[in-house]
């Protein structure tokens, strides 16, 4: 890695955090220099623009965030306890994020009406976390561990929306219970109702 490149890097690591809690808008150019401790022209020697220290902030934090998740997801070969390990993973891990919380739901809230360059990389964010969950999905149906009549797309979309539904009103209240109450409350239903009868009988055995 060149010296030009490094510095590149360290200015959206730099700028991740700021970006992530505050915002494009709320985040201003001094912003940027105090946390990067360079000048304007050291910052956009390297960025046409804000906008694309933006973009590549939200990358940076969105790789964060997806790597978390996935820890440990393919220590086990069931479906069900791969998909209960995400959802583990989103309520335990927040303290190894980078500061701010979730990237997709503050991009995704804040350029929903107006960047449209942020909300297209939220969109691809949130269609690579659906994604990986369907496909875990529909492996545990194809392996029989997970009943044939689920959607997987309908069920990566309903995990995704209790999870960030509970965030946000975890954030809210300051309170990390909501978090905990949809962990257990998606455990128990992937246990009722997606996990396969027959496989259900057999770890019964």
């Amino acid at each position: 890695m060149t010296k030009g490149q490094q510095t590149r890097r360290d200015i959206v690591e730099k700028a991740a955090p700021l970006f992530n809690k505050k915002g494009f808008e709320g985040t201003s150019l001094s912003d940027l220099m105090h946390a990067t401790g360079l000048q304007k022209g050291g910052i956009y020697r390297h960025f046409s623009s804000k906008e694309q220290l933006a973009r590549e902030a939200f990358d940076y934090s969105w790789s964060r965030a997806a790597s978390k998740r996935l820890d440990g997801v393919d220590d086990s070969a069931n479906a069900i306890d791969r998909l209960k390990k995400m959802i583990s993973n989103f309520v335990e891990l927040r303290s190894e994020l980078v500061p701010g919380g979730c990237p997709l739901m503050n991009t995704a809230v804040e350029a929903d009406d107006g960047n449209a360059a942020l909300r297209s990389r939220a969109q691809k964010a949130l269609h690579s976390w659906a994604g990986r969950l369907s496909s875990i999905t529909q492996d545990g149906i194809n392996h029989r561990q997970i009943r044939p009549g689920i959607n997987p797309k309908k069920l990566s979309q309903l995990i995704i929306a209790i999870l960030e539904g509970a965030l946000l009103i975890s954030r809210l209240q300051k309170d990390r219970q909501p978090l905990q109450d949809v962990r257990q409350h998606l455990d128990q239903y992937l246990e009722d109702h997606v996990r396969s009868k027959a496989r259900r009988k057999e770890s019964r055995r």
